[in-house]
């Protein structure tokens, strides 16, 4: 029986071993949570190389467990890359205190100034040139890079060794001698990326800063002489004197904000809040603003922490062919320039007291609630900086998609986040609409008499309200305000209506009816409106045939209009041709315009239309049409069929507001985008989208979701893992200007396959051994009975020992390691590093009829010019 009991443990192993499996991205998580540990804890002088999937690996660079003996010690190590060909930095993750270290820099170089386990760096940081990848200081969080852009270190040209230089300021946290690996931890791929990161450091090198003087300005500036970057990070350093750093670019006299912020703020990588491209000739410019209040001694430019420093960091990206890694400004061309500074740079941004002691390390001298404080900013200023990983899907299930509606031409959430459609019933918009000057020629129709508002449950699409019925003619845009009213637009109408949820009749309306026209009291073709939930303003976009942007007072009273028609050549910011969709940004204090025809969107400030920002990317192709913002910064669109000829195809966008970079792309799984009209999102980040020919809403939800919908549905109850390590797959469509989209689609693709086959493994091997453990028994029991007949014990028992541990000896080499579960995952039919095929809605899927040809259905735009081209 001894064999058939070591069979069942050898069983049970093999389960556990199949059970605790996780995939190399779960374990590099798990990793990277388990790598916070305090500084006690050190690493040693080993230095760990942990590798996930087949192309990434993370690099942890960390000091050999050091105690400097004095303040404002300088202390250097360096580690080798440990691949020769070439890699690309992706991510970094600091491990650091500001208890015990003032900032953190890590240089890329070839050939350290030491090959000692560590160093003081007076000795200097490299013998040759050296570029800095990664500053942190001041408790910072950590800094994520945009996807499809990497610091390019080895092979022929990059970097061979990492360098860590650690400043230890006030030393005081020593006194009980413990050692400190204070660090960096590195994400690291082979994959090529299509942009390359690099560092501009401006900074002022003969600052001197009088005793007592209360405003000191250290002023740099130097023209750009290279190839055009775009960027996307900065920093900013001083020591206690720095009240402000900030950063511009100045181009033809005018300035354009970089970045600005306290250096006594966590000093983090922050977001470059809106892009900013650098190209020849431009100016670069930063002023970093001094008190010498409480000195009573000149203070410079220094190392130690009683010196200053006036240091503005940019993070860059080029295209890989023109590349520079690492570039610094230390002069100032044109100190009369300065005269035209914006105000704000000389305007101290505020700190609390109790965050400026905290930020400086005496924390007796603060309350538990100032730390939650603190702790609860650091957060908020983390979800800012770090890139929103974010990916959707059609939610299949959602019955929605076989309601039977008109025209969809606008979607909106209500406050208890029902879905609001706004259709149109048998009327169609075609070529014989409308007159040469808009006048509509179907009146003989009669108004719509089905009901043209529709709410809905966003769940299962039953049908919870409706109205609208015999009050328009082409219904367009859709809004509902905080307090649950409908505001709508008519193009045949050309007016703007309010309803209550349960009124019958409007309860204010705007413009005259079947009357165009470009004044005051008139619109030509309405497309969407806006309310402001903070004043009850009334912003309307007007229109097909009007270019601009109409405010109201929340009681209908004209207050202002900004835009004008495009004309030749690039459209100008403020400039419309079609404002076709409008999405409020109130925490902001912004609007965003779907500028239609000329594929963009265009944001400005609410109560002045002061032109803030342009979104644009050669994705959008020609035509955008829709937009809608969700509060926490995600931004959501959709664009148009493409031309002939040109490849952009028809989709949905997921945008970081903050920067405008495209965060994903979404396509439906069932039938296809034919003229997707209108869009909108919930705070939950559902998002559903409406489309004027396919006569059809999706519903597409986070690919997570659709996950644990899944999983809950089979019957399979899951543990709970962090947030962080959720296990999706997602069919996405590619980010067509990024190919580091399609990097984290493999890597969530690997993860998802390596999870739930691991379920499924699991289960398999169990049934694939229950009869080897069955043939167990009976070679047991047969052997038992010849020993019981013959009388050979002991032979018999040897021959058992001898068969069973063969059958062992297999078992135990795929329980103990014999199997490579990597191999097996690896050869497994679908797993690729490469991504996957996505499935294909274009063509075949698509259910359009033939039949009624585009004209019946199509909304035409009144704009008589050909459409710009587009450039991103």
């Amino acid at each position: 029986m001894a064999g058939f009991v070591n069979s069942l443990l050898i069983l049970l192993l093999f389960q556990n071993i199949c059970l605790g499996f996780r995939s190399p991205l779960s374990v590099f998580k798990s990793y990277k949570d388990t790598s916070r540990s305090p500084s006690s804890e050190c690493l040693g002088s080993d230095q760990p190389v942990i590798s996930f999937g087949l192309s990434d690996f993370a690099l942890d660079i960390r000091m050999p467990a050091v105690t400097p003996k004095q303040s404002d010690t300088y202390l250097c190590m360096s580690v080798p890359l440990p691949v020769s060909d070439e890699a690309y930095v992706v991510d970094f993750k600091p491990h650091a205190s500001m208890d015990t270290v003032h900032h953190m820099l890590l240089f890329g170089c070839n050939e350290p100034s030491s090959t000692d386990n560590y160093w003081d760096c007076d000795e200097g940081t490299c013998k040759d040139k050296s570029n800095i990848l990664y500053a942190w200081a001041r408790n910072a969080p950590p800094t994520r890079l945009p996807k499809g852009v990497g610091f390019r270190v080895g092979g022929e040209t990059g970097s061979r060794y990492f360098v860590l230089q650690v400043h230890y300021g006030d030393i005081s946290a020593f006194r009980d001698k413990h050692k400190d690996c204070s660090g960096v931890t590195l994400h690291l791929t082979h994959q090529k990326q299509p942009l390359i990161a690099g560092m501009y450091l401006m900074m002022s090198v003969n600052t001197v800063i009088p005793p007592g003087k209360k405003v000191v300005d250290a002023d740099i500036a130097c023209h750009y002489k290279r190839s055009p970057m775009h960027l996307f990070a900065y920093r900013v350093h001083t020591h206690r004197l720095g009240k402000v750093v900030s950063g511009y670019r100045v181009r033809n006299g005018q300035w354009t904000l970089i970045g600005r912020q306290s250096p006594q703020l966590p000093q983090a990588f922050y977001p470059v809040k809106y892009p900013v491209d650098i190209s020849y000739d431009d100016i670069l410019a930063a002023r970093c603003v001094f008190s010498g209040e409480g000195r009573t001694t000149e203070t410079h430019i220094g190392g130690t922490a009683n010196d200053e420093m006036c240091n503005f960091y940019i993070m860059y990206y080029m295209e890989a062919k023109h590349a520079v890694s690492y570039m610094t400004c230390t002069q100032n061309i044109n100190p009369e320039m300065f005269r035209n500074i914006p105000q704000e740079a000389n305007i101290p941004i505020p700190v609390k007291s109790d965050v400026l002691k905290m930020m400086h390390g005496h924390h007796e001298e603060t309350k538990d609630n100032d730390a939650s404080y603190l702790l609860q900013q650091a957060k908020k200023e983390e979800a800012e900086i770090l890139d929103q990983d974010f990916h959707i899907e059609e939610a299949v299930e959602w019955p929605g998609l076989d309601l039977k509606l008109g025209q969809v031409s606008g979607l909106a959430l209500d406050p208890e986040n029902n879905l609001v459609v706004f259709h149109r019933g048998d009327h169609v918009w075609d070529e014989n609409s409308f007159d040469s000057k808009f006048v509509y020629q179907q009146r003989g129709l009669g108004p719509i008499e089905q009901n043209t508002i529709l709410v809905l449950n966003p769940s299962n699409a039953k049908l919870l309200h409706s109205t609208g019925k015999s009050l328009f003619y082409l219904p367009h845009g859709l809004s509902v305000d905080k307090n649950g009213s409908y505001w709508v637009t008519d193009v045949a109408l050309h007016q703007v209506f309010k309803l209550g949820a349960k009124d019958k009749e409007p309860l204010l309306i705007l413009g005259v009816a079947l009357q165009p026209g470009s004044d005051k009291n008139h619109f030509c073709q309405p497309t969407d409106v806006a309310v402001d939930p903070m004043t009850g303003s009334i912003y309307v976009s007007d229109g097909y045939c009007n270019s601009r942007i109409v405010q109201f007072s929340s009681d209908g009273l004209y207050v202002m209009q900004w835009g004008e028609e495009t004309t030749l050549g690039r459209p100008r910011p403020g400039q419309f041709r079609i404002p076709h969709s409008l999405a409020l940004i109130p925490d902001l204090n912004q609007l965003c315009v779907a500028d239609r025809e000329n594929g963009r969107i265009q944001c400005f400030r609410l109560g002045t239309g002061e032109f803030t920002r342009e979104i644009k990317h050669k994705a959008f192709g020609r035509e955008l049409f829709a937009v809608s913002y969700v509060p926490g910064g995600l931004l959501f669109a959709v664009n148009g069929m493409p031309y002939p000829g040109e490849a952009e195809s028809v989709q949905g966008f997921v945008m970081n507001f903050s920067t405008g970079e495209i965060i994903d792309t979404f396509i439906p799984l069932r039938k296809s985008f034919e003229m997707p009209h209108d869009i909108v999102a919930s705070e939950d980040r559902t998002v559903f989208v409406g489309d004027v020919h396919a006569k059809a809403v999706w519903k597409f939800a986070s690919a997570e979701k659709m996950e644990h919908r899944s999983v809950k549905k089979a019957g399979i109850e899951v543990q709970e893992t962090k947030e962080s390590e959720t296990i999706v797959e997602t069919k996405l469509k590619n980010k067509p200007e990024s190919t580091d989209l399609l990097k984290n689609m493999d890597k969530q693709h690997l993860v998802q396959q390596a999870s739930s086959t691991g379920v499924s493994f699991v289960l398999i091997t169990t049934l694939l051994i229950i009869p080897v453990v069955v043939l167990l028994a009976i070679l047991v029991f047969i052997r038992w009975r010849k020993t019981t007949v013959y009388g050979d014990n002991s032979d018999g028992e040897h021959k058992l020992d001898s068969s069973s541990g063969r059958i062992l000896g297999r078992l135990r080499g795929k329980g103990g390691g014999g199997i490579n579960l990597g191999n097996f995952f690896a050869s497994h039919k679908g797993y690729s590093r490469k991504g996957f095929d996505r499935l294909s809605t274009e063509g075949s899927d698509q259910e359009k009829d033939e039949d009624d040809g585009s004209d019946s259905e199509e909304e035409c735009s009144a704009s008589p010019l050909p459409p710009a081209p587009s450039s991103s």
